[in-house]
């Protein structure tokens, strides 16, 4: 995530719970911890992301090439001698990238991430617009307040399951720590 949209999302949410009319008490919930929570994981998203595809693109890009180079053993000379290093070379790499993967999981925590950032930004609107399961009739932020605290609270527990059922529980089964 950039810092510019880092940036606007955070202006955008605070320009909303000023014109929510808060209590100091039901703002500090708000930015403290649900939309410091969904910055934070924009940013893990971003982050596992990028390491996700350039891992990824390693391993597709060299599993491409070693045939090629292996190929080149065959031949005599320097090319033979170039394709017998370059073969080794190029699968040590994809070796590496695919198992820096596998043991840090960062597909999965890339989708957990992104998930869960998408439903607390949904939420924080549904509240801060009063929609959906907010809009009560008649009813005021102050109104339906602990209803956004019970939903932020479970979605953030949810994260937290998901993630050691998901990405502790495959470091264990490959062998890591968590």
């Amino acid at each position: 995530m950039t810092g510019t949209y880092a940036t606007e999302l955070r202006t955008t949410f605070k320009r909303l719970m000023d014109d929510a009319k808060l209590g100091t008490h039901q703002r500090d919930f708000l930015e403290l911890r649900w939309l410091d929570q969904v910055i934070w994981m924009e940013a893990k998203a971003s982050k596992a992301q990028r390491f996700y595809y350039g891992l990824r693109l390693i391993t597709i890009v060299g599993a491409v090439i070693v045939p090629a180079l292996v190929a080149l053993n065959s031949l005599d000379g320097w090319a033979g001698h170039a394709g017998q290093i370059g073969s080794w070379f190029v699968s040590l790499v994809v070796a590496v990238s695919a198992a820096v993967e596998g043991f840090f999981q960062f597909g999965q925590r890339w989708r957990n991430y992104r998930s869960t950032a998408e439903r607390l930004k949904t939420e924080g609107w549904l509240y801060l617009e009063l929609a959906g399961p907010y809009a009560a009739d008649g009813g005021s932020h102050n109104d339906e307040y602990g209803i956004f605290v019970r939903r932020v609270e479970e979605l953030i527990q949810k994260n937290v399951d998901a993630y050691i059922t998901e990405v502790t529980t495959e470091k264990q089964r490959s062998g890591g720590a968590t």
